[in-house]
């Protein structure tokens, strides 16, 4: 577990990116759909979000095992994940300075595990991540091959919101 720089959750460009693509407060999307309910699969985690990170407010593009579709910043973990350009695991959220206070820690759901591999635009921007979650601590983490997997997958969900975005524009 490594300290990432902080990243402004407000940042202009971070924000005008999020926008360019047009994807947050939309309907399902079965292929984003599919993605979680991989990497809820492939990581045996009781929970995977597809969450979009806006100014004041993190969104659930799609989600397996989790029942709100969103939640204000002051839940979200995926915010974490802005400030880097790999994946972010916390084995255990009471034990880490950034997340200890998160009132899904402290409270219902008590989650205790969390990995995010960023959504990453082409010029570098994170939209916000692709996680799983879990109510139980996870001392080793994700495996090698489960890491690779989400950041196959959050990859993955990448190119189906540039295609889409594409198709906006064409």
């Amino acid at each position: 577990m490594t300290d990432r720089p902080v990243l402004d959750v407000s940042d202009p460009n971070r924000l005008a990116a999020l926008e360019g693509y047009e994807v947050l407060d939309t309907p399902a999307d079965p292929a984003i759909d599919g993605i979680v309910v991989l990497a809820r699969a492939l990581c045996s985690a009781p929970v995977a979000l597809v969450s979009l990170v806006a100014e004041d407010r993190q969104w659930f593009k799609a989600r397996s095992g989790f029942v709100d579709c969103g939640t204000d910043l002051d839940r979200s973990v995926c915010k974490h994940v802005l400030g880097g350009r790999d994946l972010l695991e916390i084995r255990d959220l009471r034990l880490d300075a950034r997340t200890n206070a998160n009132p899904l820690v402290t409270g219902e759901p008590h989650i205790r595990f969390y990995a995010g591999a960023p959504l990453l635009t082409p010029d570098g921007h994170a939209l916000g991540a692709l996680c799983v979650i879990d109510t139980e601590p996870r001392p080793e983490g994700l495996t090698a091959e489960q890491g690779d997997c989400l950041r196959v997958l959050a990859e993955l969900a990448m190119t189906h919101f540039k295609m889409l975005r594409k198709l906006m524009t064409s």
